[in-house]
């Protein structure tokens, strides 16, 4: 494995849904408790209240499904209605990866939904992901696909 090499997965699942209706639930992140089996809750911070670039919020996160359990800070990097949501976890000084939604329209009442994550190229996230990563990665796929499934079944009501 190239330590330089930026470290990313993603999953995705086709929805009988517009993009903009899956936009709606995926930009809210007050929401993300219903979906993802590790972040049970999330809750905008510093005045946000909603999906734009540079808008933060805090998601309450129970690691593995079991623990530890902590707050992430988090802040919106990209906010591009229907089509892409991502943040990044971590201080502004520290960020340690990425997550997002790619929603890429498959029809006239369908789209593509992608959830994705990307480490950051920091040493030390680098050599955690070269002694850890196969069994992290096999989790995030994991949760990625439970939290994209769960959420088809709302938006395809």
């Amino acid at each position: 494995m190239n330590l330089l090499t930026p470290l990313t997965s993603s999953v995705s699942l086709r929805m009988e849904a517009p993009a903009e209706k899956v936009w709606d639930l995926v930009s809210d992140v007050t929401r993300i408790g219903e979906f993802s089996p590790e972040t049970f809750e999330a809750q905008w911070t510093r005045g946000a209240t909603g999906p734009a670039v540079g808008a933060t919020f805090k998601g309450h996160v129970k690691r593995n499904g079991v623990g530890p359990i902590y707050w992430a800070p988090c802040t919106v990097t990209r906010c591009e209605a229907p089509r892409v949501f991502e943040f990044r976890v971590g201080t502004q000084g520290r960020p340690i990866n990425n997550w997002g939604y790619r929603i890429e329209p498959d029809g006239e009442a369908a789209c593509v939904v992608t959830e994705y994550f990307r480490l950051e190229p920091a040493l030390p996230v680098k050599v955690y992901w070269l002694l850890l990563g196969r069994l992290r990665n096999r989790t995030n796929q994991r949760g990625m696909r439970t939290t994209l499934e769960r959420m088809k079944l709302v938006v395809e009501k």
